[in-house]
């Protein structure tokens, strides 16, 4: 790529919405106690409706609505007692006018009735005699047979992450295991004649331990995908690439850290131009503008800048969806977000996205900086805001939303 191709980035919006693989990672089958955070591949019908019967919400009795119409504290209606229902099992009493049935939460509704009356609204004045002090309407504390889910209806949608609810309502369905995209499998490669294993004791003039690949592997995870560590690759000609080919068979999605900008020692556009398409090399984004997008015979390359802060951000913006959408999920799932005022002036400078760490105290956002190569400054930071490409800053006071870290 020559530096003038460089230098014509790519907005970060572009690249989400142009750089969409069509590739989508296998379909298996797990268990509920499994599929947390897992993609559906299918929408999961309803097989019967819920909850099956109707029944009650609250603690009361069973009545008839039109038996309490008009009931006050100061004119009582009067219901005969006619028995009560157990939990977990079908009445064996009916309502009939002038009667109500005593009935705990989430009972069986008996027959006959049509509403029920919460028990503080009653009073046993009398053996066998409810005095009922509130009117109800007809179907007042009552959940219908199939107000929670229709038969057939569905239960869950495909391409969106289960959450924890997703999975009670499943198993109330009695679905057990759910047909759900398998992780992306995301290798990733480390570069640089200066980069050792974190395990490395003693470090030499100049080299340093690999924290970017530590980090990237923890943003995949939490994206729901499975890393894959790859190695080092030393800045040698061939190197880069021989790498790449023993790793693509096999994974869903590349990552390369370092090695993607335009010095003499950046080896990482030529390997990859060597098995695959350069979608765009440059995003219009600080830090991170050195990335490179790539389509290798179908799996998705993403390369990024050397300094690790510049890496971890470009990562979160356009990596993080990658690793989502492979498994079948178009919409990420929203982060955590709060509004605060921003505590001081931010100049920025028009046509790129600025990500800026900051921390949060008191509904205030105090910006962190710091040169990219820094991790401390991620550490330091509760989360980051974003100034958008048009802008040419932000004025301390101004209202801002604050993405936050887990």
């Amino acid at each position: 790529m020559s530096g003038r191709e460089f230098f014509t980035a790519r907005t970060v919006a572009e690249a989400r919405a142009g750089f969409r693989p069509r590739r989508r990672t296998a379909v298996e089958h797990v268990p509920l106690a499994a599929a947390l955070h897992r993609v559906p591949a299918e929408p999961v019908p309803a097989p019967a409706p819920l909850p099956g019967f109707e029944r009650s919400t609250v603690d009361g009795f069973a009545v008839r609505a039109a038996d309490t119409f008009g009931a006050s504290e100061g004119l009582p209606s009067y219901l005969d007692l006619l028995g009560a229902v157990r939990m977990g099992a079908a009445p064996e009493v009916a309502v009939r006018p002038g009667g109500c049935v005593a009935v705990p939460t989430g009972a069986v509704l008996p027959e006959g009735a049509d509403a029920v009356v919460m028990v503080e609204y009653t009073a046993e004045t009398l053996p066998g005699t409810v005095e009922v002090t509130r009117p109800v309407a007809p179907g007042g504390g009552v959940v219908g047979a199939d107000e929670d889910v229709a038969a057939g209806a569905v239960l869950v949608p495909a391409g969106r992450p289960l959450r924890a609810p997703d999975l009670g309502l499943l198993a109330a369905a009695g679905v057990t295991a759910v047909a759900v995209h398998a992780r992306a499998r995301v290798a990733i490669i480390s570069t640089g004649d200066e980069v050792v294993p974190p395990s490395t004791v003693d470090l030499a003039p100049g080299q340093v331990r690999d924290a970017t690949a530590s980090a990237l592997a923890g943003l995949v995870t939490d994206a729901g995908g499975e890393p894959v560590p790859a190695g080092i690759v030393a800045d040698e000609p061939g190197a880069l690439k021989e790498r790449l080919l023993e790793v693509l068979p096999e994974a869903d999605l590349v990552v390369v850290s370092a090695g993607s900008s335009v010095g003499a020692r950046d080896e990482t556009a030529g390997a990859v131009a060597a098995v695959g398409d350069i979608w765009c090399h440059g995003l219009a984004i600080k830090p991170g503008k050195p990335t490179l997008l790539a389509d290798c015979g179908g799996v998705p390359l993403v390369g990024l800048p050397g300094n690790p802060l510049s890496a971890l951000v470009v990562f979160g913006q356009v990596g993080v969806p990658l690793v989502w959408l492979l498994a079948g999920c178009d919409t990420p799932p929203p982060p955590s977000s709060t509004r605060a005022r921003l505590g001081r002036d931010l100049a920025s400078a028009a046509g790129r996205l600025d990500i800026v760490q900051v921390t949060v105290r008191e509904g205030v956002a105090e910006p962190l900086f710091g040169p990219s190569a820094l991790l401390s400054v991620l550490t330091r930071a509760d989360g980051y805001l974003t100034v958008p490409e048009p802008a040419t800053g932000l004025d301390a006071g101004t209202e801002v939303e604050v993405v936050l870290y887990r």
